[in-house]
């Protein structure tokens, strides 16, 4: 891999992670995933970063894994997938949904399989008219892998899951606005000035807090009430030490606009 191959670009503290291999629809590689995995721990880590849009080139979000040269059934041993699940498609979703910054997925076209579970993963997630969603492992005979079964549930409930992951029907954008897996459907040429537009208010919004909301909203659908309010007071008063905190409170009552620093 190059790092042509995967895109990189940050400004107005936006962090812009590009998938380009439009040639074979952006289906991602090993190679790939190690880099954004890489991107997204360092915006985490960057006070300069404040929000992160993960997008694709050409027609196609992302197709899926690229299995090319993978191992064939009589060459695999016992664990060999198993491990392969792991250290690939799982850890890429988690990069995506522990990350300390929001993260912002537009999808320019078709996102298939562990590329439509990468556009689910994000925070907020803007589609093309001409984009499309498909569970596509029953077409393989296969399970969905990384993490569809954990996150198609909680964004949609246990049956329309059961129906997207059964068929493997491909899934117009309109009709996944409505079924509350996009924000936000836009015309193709509108995609990257409504991102632009989005990440903009991300990046000038109170980071911490953000960071914060993210985690006890990913939380909440795994914990009990007493554990969710609990974690909910710690983040308050984690919250309530940041520099924003304190502009937010100052000019409200001063009457004007925020100006937050992300710290």
């Amino acid at each position: 891999m190059t790092t042509s191959d995967v895109l990189h670009a940050a400004a107005g503290g936006v962090c812009w992670i590009t998938l380009n291999r439009p040639e074979a629809m952006n289906a991602v590689t090993w190679e790939q995933r190690e880099r954004i995995i890489g991107l997204l721990g360092a915006a985490s880590e960057d006070p300069a970063v404040r929000a992160v849009v993960l997008t694709a080139t050409g027609k196609g979000f992302c197709a899926g894994a690229d299995l090319r040269g993978s191992p064939s059934a009589d060459e695999r041993l016992p664990g060999d997938v198993a491990r392969m699940i792991r250290l690939g498609a799982q850890r890429l979703i988690g990069a995506v949904l522990d990350c300390e910054k929001p993260v912002l997925a537009a999808v320019n076209g078709t996102a298939a399989g562990i590329g439509a579970h990468l556009a689910f993963a994000c925070d907020l997630v803007l589609a093309s008219q001409e984009a499309r969603f498909v569970e596509v492992f029953v077409r393989r005979g296969l399970v969905p892998d990384g993490g569809g079964a954990y996150l198609l549930p909680r964004l949609i409930g246990p049956q329309r899951t059961k129906e997207l992951m059964f068929f493997g029907d491909a899934l117009p954008a309109p009709e996944a606005e409505r079924l509350g897996l996009v924000n936000r459907v836009v015309a193709p040429d509108a995609l990257e000035n409504t991102a632009r537009t989005w990440a903009g208010r991300l990046a000038s919004g109170p980071t911490r807090a953000l960071a914060l909301t993210k985690q006890l909203v990913n939380a909440s659908l795994d914990t009990d009430r007493s554990t969710s309010f609990a974690a909910e007071a710690w983040a308050q008063e984690i919250t309530m030490t940041t520099r924003d905190a304190t502009e937010g409170v100052t000019s409200f009552v001063e009457r004007r606009a925020a100006g937050f620093e992300g710290r």
